[in-house]
């Protein structure tokens, strides 16, 4: 086995840590009779010879090798490097997006020859697959279909040899892998499409078992999504009945014990998330089908509806999941879906309980159907809130870390600190599934969180028996805002919790959560915590640190007047940052408007940073007509390369000078360039109201589009579906005062 492995010059090739002189015995642990040394080996081929799914020339030179391995009956564990093999050789040199923005500059540079090479080595290779269909080994079976239709050189031959091995073939798992492989062989074949389509229609009303039409339904819909039937709820709905009903092929598994490798991790995930259910495979079929359906909102929204009233709490698992990716994407009437969702609180599966929490923890207001359920779970339970996972949050509390005014597409400056964003991937992504709930933070905190976030006044009292527990989870620091008036009981608790931080390194993470509630339950009566903080806060993130006070004191308004010294000393902070927001607590102090835009103009000259001009604007806009002397400075922002130095140069003059027919067409421009400056112009737009007429058809678009302004098929930011929510009432409200309406 392994004949000329010595005659390769390993050490001459790399992979992704180096020399890749360490192979041979990587190939040799591959064919170990110990499990632990087999599966330590194809981690580390991952990690180091197919990095990231990099093909490296020592990649390259593993393939005969992996081949010989593949064939050898006597090796153990073949169904990994069957995989293995697909990955390396089944990419899509016409379609990867990856393999265009590679840079020949790279240091660690790969050429795309390299992927290429890999495909035909292994297509050359591939007839070792014809064999592997019938192999004694389940999970060789599993990996192979996928292998054949991704790396075999004959489609048609291999299409044949799919549908025979059907017939034959008795475990389930391993007969929606077959089905699953001529699904690919119809999306790579142009030449077999039709015939594969109507061989999976005809599959999916064929006296099969229900599971196997299942898959059918859900390949057809990959496949050609126009031949979806007009029944296709009705038919999920009795085929999901049929297989709950249905006794399993084979039991359930007794989950492994879990190596120190990643991959032992990633199995012991999927493990724990399948243990107890008896048909873990309908969630990936569910998957497809909900992906293929696309825009079809109603149809999907049906079939949730279906899954989460079904008895198997897998299938309504499954659903909340699913529910997840489609409410982030699409807008719709989602009240239902919402509310029994919330029902799953009270079963005493833990898992589902945790999909229930983790999803109505992002929906903000629109979480109100699952509002009671909500309550009833967190006083029924009275366990406390703390965290039972440590959670990383960005400078803004909301999950991201905004960089330096973030001026991407989507904007800066928008956090309460005024750092930009509000998280980028979260985990409730897409399709989101089980190994994404290990960030969640699960539990009574995202209970609590949901309640808050979507404006229920039960949440206060629950807040201020989470506020007496010695860590707060931040996030519900900053839902206080959602609460409104009824959140200021919160006040005395919060400015207690202030006064306990201490002055140390850490002092931004610990004060600035607490320092947001203040400013929302305007709780003035803590000034002299918050100039404490102001005054005391070390050199580690001070501006930062600076910044968040002055925020709160600008909340408090002329019940901080005491502060004002403190305020004027920050006015020439060599932060744009700090010295804007100065000067908008100047203002909200009762303080001199002439002083405060005074300062503030000193950052709209040339020579300043977006982010700067952008802060200073911003301030400026706050303040609003006192700040009418700025306007001069304003307008030239409009002409800015920088489409957030526009937009928010215009929201600011129409605030202070109420210049409309300069800010209009700025903000139309913009409207159409950026997506994700959208809630800020239809903001503005509101606020002009018959003056913004011109607007009219923009926003009228806008409220009849069923997808989601910012949504994102690479993932998700924790406030997304809020953002796109808010973007649609302040539409409504432009809308109703241009056609006046609302007057």
């Amino acid at each position: 086995m392994l004949t000329g492995i010595e005659e390769v010059d390993w050490a001459s090739l790399g992979h992704a840590y180096g020399p890749a002189d360490d192979v041979p015995e990587l190939l040799r642990g591959l064919g170990s009779d110990d499990p632990a040394e087999r599966e330590q080996a194809l981690d580390d081929m991952y990690g180091a010879v197919h990095h990231q799914g990099d093909v490296y020339d020592s990649t390259l030179a593993c393939i005969p090798f992996l081949l010989e391995l593949v064939a050898d009956p006597t090796v153990q564990d073949r169904g990994g490097i069957v995989e293995l093999l697909t990955s390396v050789g089944g990419i899509d040199l016409n379609g990867d997006e990856e393999l265009d923005e590679l840079d020949p500059e790279d240091e660690e540079f790969i050429p795309a020859g390299n992927y290429a090479m890999a495909a035909a080595a292994i297509a050359a290779g591939a007839d070792v697959f014809l064999g592997l269909v019938d192999d004694p080994d389940l999970e060789v079976r599993l990996a192979t279909p996928c292998a054949l239709a991704s790396l075999h050189p004959d489609p048609a031959r291999v299409l044949g040899l799919l549908r025979e091995r059907l017939t034959v073939e008795r475990d389930t798992e391993v007969r929606l892998a077959l089905v699953a492989a001529v699904g690919r062989i119809a999306l790579r074949h142009e030449a077999l499409h039709t015939e594969t389509v109507d061989w999976l229609a005809w599959l999916v009303r064929a006296a099969q078992a229900p599971g196997l039409r299942l898959a059918a339904l859900a390949q057809l819909a990959r496949c050609a999504p126009a031949e979806i039937p007009d029944d296709v709820v009705d038919l999920v709905t009795v085929l999901l009945e049929e297989v709950r009903t249905t006794p399993p092929d084979r039991p359930t598994e007794t989950p492994k014990t879990a190596a120190p490798t990643l991959i032992g991790q990633v199995r012991e995930l999927l493990e724990e998330h399948s243990a107890g259910r008896r048909t873990p495979w309908t969630e990936e079929l569910l998957r497809t089908l909900h992906t293929a359906l696309d825009d079809r909102v109603d149809d999907r929204l049906a079939l949730l509806l279906a899954q989460l009233r079904s008895p198997d709490w897998g299938q309504r698992s499954d659903a909340i999941w699913l529910a997840g990716g489609l409410i982030r994407i699409w807008r719709g009437r989602y009240e239902e879906v919402v509310r029994l969702v919330g029902e799953q609180l009270s079963d005493p599966e833990p898992r589902l309980r945790e999909a229930a929490t983790s999803f109505l923890e992002r929906l903000f207001e629109l979480a109100a159907p699952a509002a009671d359920a909500l309550a009833e779970r967190l006083t029924a339970c009275p366990a406390g809130f703390a965290d039972p996972l440590p959670l990383t949050h960005g400078r803004d509390g909301h999950g991201g870390d905004g960089g330096q005014g973030g001026y991407d597409e989507r904007g800066g400056y928008d956090g309460y600190s005024g750092r930009a964003g509000h998280g980028g991937r979260d985990g409730w992504g897409g399709q989101s599934g089980p190994g994404e709930q290990v960030a969640a933070g699960f539990g009574q905190s995202a209970a609590l969180l949901a309640l808050a976030r979507s404006g229920d006044a039960r949440a206060v009292p629950l807040l201020a028996r989470a506020l007496e527990e010695r860590e707060v989870r931040r996030e519900l620091l900053y839902a206080v805002d959602a609460l409104g008036p009824a959140a200021m009981p919160l006040a005395p608790v919060l400015r207690r919790r202030l006064a306990e931080v201490m002055l140390d390194d850490r002092l931004y993470e610990r004060a600035a959560p607490l320092l947001y509630a203040l400013a929302a339950v305007r709780g003035a009566q803590a000034l002299p915590e918050v100039l404490r903080v102001l005054r005391g806060a070390p050199p580690n993130r001070r501006e930062w640190v600076r910044e968040a006070c002055l925020r709160t004191l600008a909340a408090f308004g002329p019940a901080a007047r005491e502060a004002l010294p403190d305020v004027r000393k920050l006015l020439d902070a060599p932060s744009a940052a700090v010295s804007s927001v100065a000067a908008q607590a100047l203002w909200a102090l009762d303080g001199p408007p002439e002083e405060a835009v005074a300062a503030l103009e000193q950052w709209l000259r040339p020579g300043t940073t977006c982010a700067e001009w952008c802060a200073a604007a911003q301030a400026l806009g706050a303040i609003g007509p006192a700040a009418r002397d700025a306007a001069p400075a304003l307008r030239a922002g409009l002409g800015s390369r920088d489409l957030w130095v526009r937009v928010r140069s215009a929201t600011a003059l129409w605030r202070v000078a109420g210049e409309s027919a300069a800010v209009l067409p700025v903000l139309l421009s913009a409207w159409e360039e950026n997506r994700f400056a959208r809630v800020e112009v239809a903001e503005c737009l509101a606020e002009m109201g018959p003056l913004a007429a011109e607007a009219e058809p923009a926003v009228r678009a806008e409220l009849s589009r069923r997808r989601r302004h910012n949504a994102r098929e690479d993932g998700a930011g924790s406030h997304d579906v809020h953002d796109d929510e808010k973007l649609l009432t302040l539409c409504q409200a432009a809308l109703d005062l241009m056609t006046r309406r609302g007057l």
